[in-house]
């Protein structure tokens, strides 16, 4: 990759631009062509790839600019090669488990997939997300290696595995060659960043059968993407490709799906956020009625700073690390008091995860940062901007294209 990278702030100003860019490209194409420099080009590469939207983009008009346009192809066709090996993956995990007696959900994007909301190579999918019964989760696992699939790490959320013997790929965005890793999930719930959230008992269908099962229903499907997505911006790494799932199937959501929400939880104080987002963008996706609805449940704080936010300042598009992200998520002085009291002494599971992350993703390899001692994380962000290593590996990585182009 490229020793020397442009000014930091020059990244990130180019960086938010794009991404603004491409959020309203994707949400009513046919804008003109940007009028960009060759780096600003890059850096709308490295935006459209971190946020998932590089294949969507190549169906659609596009913006002329040679290679851009190649680009998307490219990574339409890297996405359809790989959407295949997904889908057998699948069809084998449902036979497995169909003999096994064991039920399982295909989350998020296959979910999305099976649907028809999305065409072979239109989205992207970083892995396979199941969820499974708590009683199941042996089995589960067991079936996971006799698929040739091996644990990698487990944390709080989920236990990932990955195929033995395959190895990551070093690319921009998507590569047909990238192993389709599976995380196993026993509850379906995320920390806001503290109070935990939990829709296990509305995603999991009341008569699950052996083998592959949907999600019981559109309005279970969207709560678990908006909790997602709320888990996300929590850290300040929403996509775009998130916000364009919601718009999708919005339009498949009646009233009545959306009561839903309040049925499954008393008041869905954390879907204010990430929906404001979608109509920020989408229009007409949102029906005002739930907006106005989910204002009265919102917390004051995070009702009144949501209102501000735009893409490009909730996602990896911001270059600069915020050592405070998600604390305006609290909801009362002791939950701030404990999220203050983490920040300065992670608890050891957060130390676990840290270590995991630094073992397991190629983006974190080689990086000082991430093995400093929190005292001097600390430090740096009281002293300095610290840039983001996901989004400097995707940026190097944009850079490495042109160079290779070149």
């Amino acid at each position: 990759m490229p020793d020397h990278l442009p000014p930091l702030r020059t990244i990130r100003a180019g960086l938010r631009r794009a991404t603004e860019a491409l959020a309203a490209e994707l949400a009513l194409p046919g804008g003109g062509t940007p009028d960009w420099t060759p780096l600003e080009w890059r850096l709308a590469m490295a935006a459209a790839a971190a946020h998932g939207v590089s294949p969507l983009l190549d169906r659609r008009p596009s913006w002329q600019h040679a290679p851009w346009k190649r680009f998307l192809a490219d990574q339409h066709e890297h996405v359809e090669l790989r959407h295949r090996r997904i889908v057998d993956l699948l069809h084998r995990l449902d036979a497995a488990a169909r003999a096994a007696g064991v039920p399982l959900v295909p989350l998020k994007g296959a979910a999305l997939h099976a649907l028809g909301l999305y065409a072979a190579g239109e989205r992207p999918m970083a892995d396979i997300d199941l969820l499974v019964h708590p009683g199941d989760a042996q089995r589960a696992a067991g079936l996971l290696q006799e698929l040739d699939y091996e644990s990698s790490f487990t944390q709080w959320k989920h236990q990932v595995f990955k195929p033995v013997a395959q190895a990551p790929v070093n690319a921009l965005g998507e590569h047909r060659d990238t192993p389709v890793n599976i995380e196993l999930h026993t509850h379906i719930h995320e920390r806001l960043p503290l109070a935990t959230v939990d829709l296990t008992a509305a995603v999991y269908p009341r008569e699950a059968q052996p083998g592959i099962n949907a999600y019981p229903s559109h309005a279970a499907l969207m709560g678990h993407l908006l909790l997602h997505a709320a888990g996300n911006l929590c850290g300040r790494s929403l996509r775009l490709l998130h916000l364009n799932d919601i718009s999708l199937l919005a339009t498949r959501m009646t009233p009545r799906d959306w009561d839903v929400l309040w049925h499954a939880h008393e008041r869905p104080w954390w879907a204010l956020p990430p929906l404001r987002l979608v109509a920020r963008y989408y229009r007409h996706a949102v029906p005002d009625t739930v907006l106005e609805r989910l204002e009265r449940d919102c917390p004051p704080l995070l009702r009144a700073v949501s209102g501000r936010w735009t893409l490009s300042a909730v996602s990896c598009s911001d270059l600069w690390l915020h050592g405070l992200a998600g604390m305006e998520w609290c909801r009362s002085p002791g939950e701030v008091a404990r999220y203050l009291h983490n920040r300065l002494r992670p608890t050891d599971e957060a130390r676990r995860e840290r270590a995991d992350m630094v073992r397991t993703q190629l983006w974190l390899q080689g990086q000082s940062w991430v093995v400093s001692s929190q005292r001097r994380r600390i430090l740096a962000w009281l002293t300095r901007p610290v840039p983001r290593m996901d989004t400097l590996y995707v940026v190097r990585a944009a850079l490495e294209s042109r160079l290779a182009e070149n």
